[in-house]
């Protein structure tokens, strides 16, 4: 599960297109209240940058408990990923 440890913003990514490996597509929660299904751009996540260079991590310990469908709904009644 990737975030950024100076924003909201996390992304659970369920798959990497084999054709196109630069593409995923998982649930993208940027902390703006309307987290989402779809395709995820894997270089944009890597250029982003934050406060002294920090940038996208990975949080390696997280381990899902349900399907990524579940998380979507409970993430739009909640506004934010709660995993």
């Amino acid at each position: 599960m990737p975030f950024t440890p100076f924003s909201a913003a996390t992304w659970l990514i369920s798959e990497i297109d084999p054709n196109d490996l630069d593409i995923a597509f998982g649930l993208a929660d940027l902390g703006m209240g309307c987290p989402e299904l779809g395709s995820i751009y894997i270089p944009e996540l890597k250029a982003l940058k934050g406060p002294m260079g920090l940038g996208v991590e990975r949080d390696l310990h997280w381990r899902p408990t349900q399907s990524l469908v579940d998380y979507a709904s409970q993430a739009r009644m909640l506004g934010s990923i709660a995993a």
